[in-house]
């Protein structure tokens, strides 16, 4: 295939204030300032004053009233759905995800397989070398400022609340919640509670954290990176069906695939922050002998998210990106704590034995298929669901990323998000979770009898990171140091996902406006803190988690539809240029060929 090459005069613009008015009929559209400048491809990509289409004045000024009406009432209904009937709702949300996982699973299993291959197909091709905005345009942060964000929009208090516990639970032999805890290592033979199960039970680990979930980011921010700054349309989900559907996502079906990527945005966020403050409340209680219920965590909801509606009205380039690097920093001196205090060299031959362990096994994992009615129950209970987590967080975190990677090529986008956050997330596991499997393999009674494994056969979660921190250091001193940071990582991680997801939340109802009014940051930052607690007391935290099970299916075909749109569209790519390449040259600089070189030809 011949390689499609960029268009020097390709438009790129950055905020849909200043939206290209595309022509339809012609090959030409006229910019902000008048000019003309050429589409790529040979489709017409029409993109409307979408100023017309959002309010103008009044409380929602800059927003679409329909979608954000409808957004905030759906949010309403289902919070006092949960909070006035609390068991019926779990009734039924557990009858769903069953339901789900019973019909959905194998496609759950195959659409992420597909995504990745779909992800290595596309670094070789000659798209690899298209870039995500004008063939000119650069990136507009650093890679260390890029992975920084990354990493904090993509992980977040995800790998503090599962870091140690994971690992830890597929270690387990017990079949303790009436599955297998690791069927992965039992096929394998590694049934007792040794070495090789240790590396089976971290690589388990990688396994749900690595390539495959962080495909599905690739896919989504890669298409709407493309189509907002390459395709001059606006940054949203429904850009990417244009292809399928032309203008009519301006209409009720575009509001509709919105609509469901913002409430999939505050359930997701709303979850996290109700894990993050169990586990900070825990902390604290370690710290200072505080009571870790329900009154603490509610306070420390209030607090986290008056700190991530002020860094997300600050924008990217001053709230975001400078916690996302202080994250960094001090990720960095935990880790070095967990390096240095644990049990090094074992660590470091750990990471090693099971990197080489994934890679050579991590096909087949993906593939595998329970036969069997306990084997299913697991694979349901783990594998899928963390496939269907990933797929319900991908419209959250892929519109994020598009918005950082702004004058990026296809491949160095695919690679240093594919590559870089998961190899991060390894070594994180490896320090906490693999200094947790080290202590319980050198537990005074034999492994498995440590106070670290009570912990998890008891699901006593929050509790672990911290125990396992305290085992590092003799010093009261110093797990006080340890403990307080990793408290400070747990509302920092939290702050930079929050911050990202109410930006995101604003970009879309404001039909893909990069810089809304900061009022509508706050209202939505609100809104978020308000879910959270509002379920948290209703203890509808765990429903919440089977609504965003349940929410995968829809947005699994938006994501599938929105895929299969930038297929068509770089296809429409190459053969425009191929085209353009075949047509002969015209006008005073034209040179007329010789017969010799048309019989050449």
């Amino acid at each position: 295939m011949t390689p499609p090459q960029p268009d020097p005069a390709s438009p790129d613009n950055s905020s849909t204030k200043n939206a290209t008015a595309k022509d339809t009929t012609s090959n030409n559209t006229t910019t902000s300032d008048g000019s003309a400048a050429p589409v790529v491809g040979s489709q017409r990509y029409h993109s409307p004053d979408l100023s017309l289409r959002v309010e103008t004045s009044g409380p929602l000024k800059g927003m679409h009233k329909g979608m954000t009406l409808t957004s905030a009432g759906l949010l309403l209904l289902f919070v006092l759905a949960t909070g006035l009937a609390p068991e019926l709702s779990s009734s039924l949300f557990g009858a769903a995800r069953a339901w789900i996982e019973s019909t959905f699973g194998t496609y759950y299993l195959v659409t992420i397989v597909g995504l990745i291959g779909l992800c290595i197909a596309l670094v070789f091709s000659p798209w690899g070398k298209l870039r995500l905005g004008a063939p000119d345009s650069r990136p507009e942060f650093s890679r260390f400022t890029w992975v920084s964000m990354l990493l904090s929009a993509g992980v977040g208090i995800g790998i503090l609340f599962f870091g140690v516990a994971e690992p830890m639970f597929y270690f387990d032999n017990s079949g303790g919640f009436g599955y297998p805890n690791n069927p992965h290592a039992d096929l394998a033979g590694h049934m007792a509670m040794d070495h090789a199960r240790a590396v089976d039970a971290l690589k388990l680990a990688f396994f749900h954290w690595g390539l495959h979930g962080w495909a599905v980011y690739v896919i989504v921010g890669m298409t709407l990176a493309y189509f907002a700054y390459r395709r001059n349309l606006p940054l949203a989900l429904r850009s990417a069906l244009y292809p399928l559907i032309g203008d009519r996502i301006y209409g009720p079906i575009g509001h509709a695939v919105d609509i469901m990527g913002v409430l999939g945005c505050v359930f997701g966020i709303a979850t996290s922050l109700g894990l993050g403050v169990s586990q900070i409340a825990v902390g604290l209680n370690r710290l200072t002998g505080i009571d870790s219920g329900i009154g603490t965590q509610v306070v420390l909801i209030a607090i986290i998210s008056v700190i991530s509606i002020a860094s997300a009205v600050s924008g990217v380039q001053r709230g975001i990106r400078i916690i996302s690097e202080l994250n960094v920093g001090v990720s960095v001196i935990v880790v070095g704590s967990f390096l240095i205090g644990g049990p090094t060299l074992w660590l470091i031959s750990m990471f090693g034995e099971t990197v080489v362990s994934y890679v050579r096994d991590v096909i087949p994992m993906g593939l595998w298929v329970a036969s069997t009615p306990v084997e299913r129950d697991w694979q349901d209970a783990w594998t899928i669901f963390y496939w269907a987590w990933w797929l319900a967080w991908a419209p959250f975190i892929g519109l994020f990323i598009a918005r950082i990677s702004k004058g990026r090529t296809l491949r160095e986008f695919i690679l240093g998000v594919l590559i870089a956050p998961p190899l991060i997330i390894f070594i994180w596991q490896t320090l906490f979770g693999g200094t947790a499997l080290h202590q319980e393999l050198n537990a005074a009674m034999g492994p498995g009898t440590g106070q670290l494994m009570g912990m998890i056969r008891d699901w006593n979660l929050p509790e672990a990171l911290f125990a396992t921190a305290d085992a590092l250091v003799s010093n009261d001193i110093l797990s006080t140091v340890l403990t307080s940071l990793l408290i400070f990582l747990l509302i920092s991680w939290f702050v930079t996902s929050s911050d990202s997801s109410t930006l995101v939340i604003t970009t879309i109802l404001s039909m893909g406006d990069e810089d809304p009014l900061p009022r509508h940051r706050i209202f939505w930052g609100v809104c978020i803190g308000s879910v959270a607690a509002v379920l948290l007391m209703a203890g509808g935290l765990k429903a919440l988690q089977t609504v965003l099970m349940a929410a995968a299916l829809p947005v699994s075909f938006v994501i599938l539809a929105m895929t299969l749109g930038l297929l068509v569209a770089l296809v429409d790519e190459s053969r425009s240029v191929i085209k353009s390449r075949r047509q002969p040259k015209t006008g005073p600089q034209a040179t007329p060929r010789t017969a010799s070189q048309t019989n050449a030809g």
